[in-house]
């Protein structure tokens, strides 16, 4: 399966840009290594592009958690909230071509969540809040693949996220060519089993409303879909989801296999269901016999594929 050329926004420190307020960074290896192989990162430090040196005074969030100020920590008349704000909605029109973007986690512009807001009293608020630059992004671009490096460590989200950054970019090749109902119903099919896996009940109801693609103007439906479609794979999909697609497509093979392959075939999605072989044990077997007893709609899914295999990000799940 071919993969379109991706590009990814990316704060500059995890790339060992030494932007930090003290001039230091947080080089991420996953970031430099692994995804490098498959990404072209576009790096930005929101604070050195509004116009804070390095080194400088560390901001902080301060107020109200869901409309924070960022305040500088020694000077607090240095107020860069509206910078921020500005600042992040400009490059989310800017960088239109990006299918992703991963934040550095705890910064009070970049990060996405828990961020440290402090109270009047000084102390920091319970569950915290977002980065200005983070949350404006966010707002403005609010189907496009947002994710922290630090959650990037955790097997289930990074295959989440990456899953959807390869579906934000499959989307924004078909864009490029031009939507029609015809292609539109082609790329849903192509995605049929992934929503199944991720959320089983948005599965359902993207699949009325495709059936039903032509009762509204194409330019109303298309943004009512995406939006759809990308907050349903938002949802990592589970042990349970996933063996529940495995047995899905396993039916389309039940006249083609032998009894001994049959039984070979259910004991590895069961092994994989309570959690003795990962995921990739399974999928690598049933694409196995999908290649001696071929089927056009199979061949179809992105389920069995869905980023490069290199990635190995079926072998933790």
């Amino acid at each position: 399966m071919s993969f379109p050329s991706i590009k990814i926004g990316i704060s500059a420190c995890l790339l060992g840009q030494p932007v930090r307020y003290n001039g230091g960074h947080k080089h991420s290896s996953l970031c430099n290594g692994m995804l490098a192989r498959h990404f072209t990162f576009t790096a930005i430090c929101p604070e050195q592009a509004i116009g804070l040196g390095t080194p400088r005074q560390p901001i902080r969030l301060v107020g109200d958690p869901a409309s924070p100020q960022a305040l500088g920590t020694v000077d607090t008349g240095l107020d860069v909230t509206d910078a921020l704000n500005t600042y992040g909605a400009r490059v989310a029109a800017q960088l239109d071509d990006i299918s992703g973007y991963i934040l550095m986690q705890k910064s009070p512009s970049c990060g996405m969540e828990r961020v440290k807001v402090y109270g009047s009293n000084g102390y920091p608020v319970a569950g915290g809040g977002r980065g200005i630059f983070a949350a404006a992004l966010m707002r403005a671009r609010p189907e496009l693949p947002v994710e922290e490096d630090g959650r990037l460590h955790d097997p289930v989200l990074r295959e989440n996220f990456i899953t959807r950054v390869f579906a934000y970019a499959r989307w924004q090749e078909l864009q490029r060519n031009g939507f029609t109902r015809q292609g539109l119903i082609q790329f849903h099919e192509r995605y049929k089993y992934q929503l199944m896996a991720n959320n089983r009940e948005q599965y359902r109801e993207l699949g009325r409303a495709v059936a039903q693609i032509g009762s509204m103007p194409l330019e109303e439906f298309v943004p009512l879909y995406f939006r759809q479609l990308m907050d349903a794979l938002k949802q990592p999909a589970s042990r349970g989801s996933h063996t529940n697609v495995l047995q899905h497509m396993v039916g389309y093979l039940k006249k083609t296999l032998s009894r001994p392959e049959k039984q070979e075939m259910q004991h590895l999605i069961d092994q994989y269901r309570t959690g003795v072989v990962p995921l990739v044990v399974p999928i690598t077997l049933i694409r196995h016999h999908f290649r001696r007893h071929p089927d056009a709609y199979i061949e179809r899914q992105t389920y069995l594929q869905p980023h490069p295999e290199d990635l190995g990000l079926r072998n933790a799940l």
